[in-house]
This record gives structure tokens, sequence and C-alpha cells, in this order.
């Protein structure tokens, strides 16, 4: 299943590896895409949506579902 948050705050390249790597470590995400220039990341996987959320924002960027 592929989900879709907004996430904003993501101004160069490695904010998005940052985003990506924060969402990878989510359980029951098995990948992750972030897109700065659309402001939003792309997970795979059946991963809880409130907790994508959560590790966007602890990651410092914002983000809602």
């Amino acid at each position: 299943m592929t989900q879709t948050i907004a996430v904003e705050g993501m101004t160069c390249e490695h904010c998005e590896q940052t985003v990506e790597e924060a969402l990878c470590g989510v359980s029951g995400v098995t990948d992750a895409t972030a897109d700065r220039e659309a402001e939003r990341a792309s997970v795979e996987g059946d991963a809880d949506r409130t907790e994508l959320v959560r590790v966007v924002e602890d990651a410092g960027y914002t983000s809602h579902a």
C-alpha cells in the first residue's frame, strides 16, 4: 500500500534523505521517497499514518496526513 503525506520545510537533497531515512525507520515501511519540490513523501508499506507524521516532525519538518 502506498501512502502520501505532506512534508514542508525540505530545501535540499540532504533534507529529502533525512525524511526518507526517518520514514524507513518506522515499523511497516518498506520504502520511502521524499520530493522537496512537491512537498510530499510517498511511503510503501502498512505503517500507521500518525507515526509517519510524528517521525517527520521529529526530524525537524512540518507534516500532516
